[in-house]
């Protein structure tokens, strides 16, 4: 039998032109009696890759301080569903990284002329402290009518259901996007034998007529670019937010 090889060759890029960006993560909060955060991968991963890419990154918060994992995504935490999140445990650890979750800036110290695009994690945090916060909702209205990119993950997509632009119009408006859907709520809810979060990303979205809200089955990678805006359902999605930002950027500076 005459077996002929066929292999299969792929090249990819190591550096891009370099680029800086702001990642915001949620303060800690406080969520049915347990203290929350925001999702360790929906950060770190991210982080990995644009580092990768030869990209500067800073990590801020609303309020600045200290800030925290999720404890169930937090793989070194004796609760967490995610035990073998290596990047996370990388990133804990670094002698640099490590720290800058220890005191992080505030985004009143944050100009969005410095950055290229801006990336929000989700997290238990973000549906209770994101939704009154009106300097974020500038802040990401701003990013976003500066030209730059703005790529929101899972519960951090909730800032699409209250950002509006200097004209009055939502964000969202005319938009296709993805975030956190019901059926992994009640996954959630199911799991924690308790109705987790007063209202849902999903639901709220299907009440503005002018926006369009789309999710994959639960736990799949999913994730949506409609222009500079680039979103993604879950934690499992944070890679593939990480490639859609990343050719974003790169066809901006092609076109620069």
């Amino acid at each position: 039998m005459d077996e002929r090889s066929n292999p299969i060759r792929r090249h990819g890029q190591y550096k891009h032109p370099a680029k800086k960006i702001l990642f915001v993560v949620s303060n800690p909060a406080e969520l049915k009696g347990f203290a929350v955060g925001f999702f360790a991968e929906e950060l770190t991963r991210p982080f990995f890759d644009f580092i990768q890419a030869g990209y500067e990154v800073d990590v801020v918060s609303p309020k600045g301080g200290e800030v925290r994992f999720d404890g169930f995504s937090d793989p070194e935490d004796p609760s967490s569903a995610y035990p073998n999140d290596l990047i996370t445990i990388g990133f804990r650890h670094h002698a640099v990284f490590g720290e800058l979750m220890k005191d992080t800036k505030s985004i009143d110290e944050v100009d969005p002329s410095d950055y290229d695009a801006i990336c929000v994690a989700g997290g238990g945090g973000p549906l209770i402290t994101f939704k009154d916060d009106e300097k974020l909702h500038a802040l990401v209205a701003a990013f976003y009518e500066q030209g730059r990119v703005v790529g929101l993950i899972c519960h951090g997509t909730c800032l699409l259901l209250w950002t509006r632009l200097s004209n009055g119009q939502l964000l969202a408006d005319g938009k296709t996007w993805t975030g956190y859907p019901d059926s992994e709520e009640q996954m959630m809810n199911a799991a924690a034998g308790i109705e987790i979060n007063e209202y849902t990303i999903e639901s709220e979205a299907r009440k503005n007529p002018n926006t369009t809200f789309e999710s994959a089955g639960p736990l799949e990678p999913f994730a949506i670019r409609d222009g500079r805006l680039i979103t993604a359902q879950q934690q499992h999605s944070t890679y593939l937010l990480s490639q859609l930002v990343i050719e974003a950027l790169s066809e901006a500076e092609a076109q620069a």
